[in-house]
């Protein structure tokens, strides 16, 4: 007697392999995920080393995907996602890895590229120019193009020698150096990209330390008249780091600009001025000296500046006409709506403005007509070169008469040698400012200067 039992264990089977998809691929894209893509990276280490040949991973991030998101909705981006990982798919082979870590990050792992690490890197290139021009053709969204495009960072490996999280780190380091280089390109690992960002990274954090630990100073440099008569002082900013010493400002405001700690910076040289305005208005030779203090882009256009700048100048009992600020014209220019509303508000309560760097941008003379400024300040680059060439030396003619029909001040910086100091004069320039006169000291210091001066 034969007997037999007969059970269906489809629906088993059926949970087993979704169990085993949710484990191992992302839900929307079908593509691997990060915990499949770092098994097989793995796997192509010991793959590459037995057969002694490179193989590459490209970090793949879609520039302004946010932006798709929060205009067309979440629908569209995941329609967007779909459809760029199909279009990756395309352009590897079948025994490659596309994966999706989340969002609009993909990675891209190609085995078996070469033995010699330059045929290899330019395959890899090869492969990451063809996704990149792949990814950038416009996708149809309801009757609707949409275009975005790639950046993509890529990292090559050879055998076990790091691991799968190492590489994609490499990998990520890259992008990063794609997008800061622009958008839209390839951008290949070098040791020297991770030393600079673990140079910015330990930048980033001394300049936090010195904000909390009051590391930062203002230096002053005599403004002065023709007839030598000091009626300013620029404040420069200086940071006395205990591990790098006193740092000039070229050296960490692109880095604090960037990274958004130029507003907490900026806000301390405003009250930092305005304090020293007020202890100021006690001696006899410091009493009538303006402060001008440079603003930056983001600082400007916080929307609580102008309140900033009213409080500090009433909460410290200055006379606001004391204080200038002192706007670039990429600043001005940026959004100039915003910018007019805020330079009159400014101007109403009574603090000086002056335009830095003049002549080095694209001003639009009838804007400047209607913006409040009372200086001009003429960018040393015209300055220093204006006794060598003559064109630079009519620029800054063109200015000083500018500013005297518009029935503004004007100011030269950069002034350096007597030579220079001569021309400016013969073309009738009433200020300067640079290494000629005095070169930028800690307050004391500047209030010795100024007694000296005035004996």
């Amino acid at each position: 007697m034969i007997l037999s039992v007969v059970q269906d264990i489809s629906e088993r089977k059926a949970a087993e392999a979704e169990i085993h998809r949710l484990a191992f691929y992302d839900p929307l894209t079908r593509l691997a995920n990060r915990r499949l893509l770092l098994d097989r990276i793995r796997q192509a280490f010991h793959a590459g080393a037995r057969r002694e040949t490179y193989g590459a991973v490209l970090f793949i991030d879609l520039d302004n995907f946010k932006l798709l998101n929060d205009t067309m909705g979440h629908d569209a981006g995941d329609q967007l996602l779909i459809e760029m990982a199909q279009r990756l798919l395309s352009c590897v082979r079948a025994d490659d890895t596309v994966a999706r870590l989340g969002g609009d990050e993909f990675v891209v792992m190609l085995k078996h590229l070469n033995h010699e690490v330059t045929h290899a890197a330019a395959h890899a290139k090869r492969v990451a120019e063809k996704i990149r021009t792949t990814l950038n053709d416009p996708v149809l969204f309801a009757g609707h193009q949409y275009q975005t495009t790639p950046s993509i960072g890529v990292s090559l490996f050879h055998g076990t020698d790091q691991t799968a999280d190492e590489l994609l780190k490499h990998a990520d380091v890259a992008l990063y150096c794609a997008k800061n280089a622009g958008r839209n390109r390839v951008c290949f690992f070098d040791p020297s990209m991770q030393e600079a960002l673990d140079s910015r990274a330990e930048l980033e954090a001394d300049l936090w330390e010195a904000l909390r630990e009051g590391q930062f100073s203002l230096f002053y440099q005599l403004q002065v008249g023709c007839n030598d008569h000091v009626h300013c002082a620029e404040g420069l900013l200086r940071w006395s780091c205990p591990k790098r010493g006193l740092v000039g400002p070229n050296d960490f405001i692109p880095l604090a600009e960037e990274t958004g700690l130029i507003v907490p910076i900026g806000y301390w040289v405003l009250e930092t001025a305005c304090k020293q305005l007020k202890a100021w208005e006690a001696g006899a030779v410091t009493r009538h000296i303006q402060i001008s203090v440079n603003i930056s882009s983001r600082q400007f256009h916080q929307p609580d500046f102008v309140e900033q700048v009213r409080s500090l100048v009433e909460n410290t009992g200055i006379a606001p006409a004391r204080l200038k600020l002192e706007l670039t014209e990429s600043i001005v220019f940026k959004d100039i709506e915003d910018t007019v509303e805020k330079m009159r508000a400014l101007k109403a309560i009574g603090v000086g403005l002056s335009m830095d760097d003049f002549g080095t941008g694209f001003s639009s003379l009838s804007y400047l007509v209607q913006l409040p400024f009372e200086q001009l300040k003429i960018d040393q680059s015209f300055v220093h070169n204006m006794t060598a060439t003559p064109a630079n030396s009519i620029v800054v003619e063109t200015i000083i008469n500018l500013a005297r029909n518009l029935g503004l001040d004007v100011i030269a910086e950069g002034v350096e040698t007597e030579e220079q100091h001569a021309l400016l004069t013969r073309h009738g320039c009433p200020s300067f400012q640079g290494f000629l006169f005095g070169h930028p000291v800690p307050a004391a210091e500047f209030e010795k200067m100024l007694s000296v001066r005035d004996d």
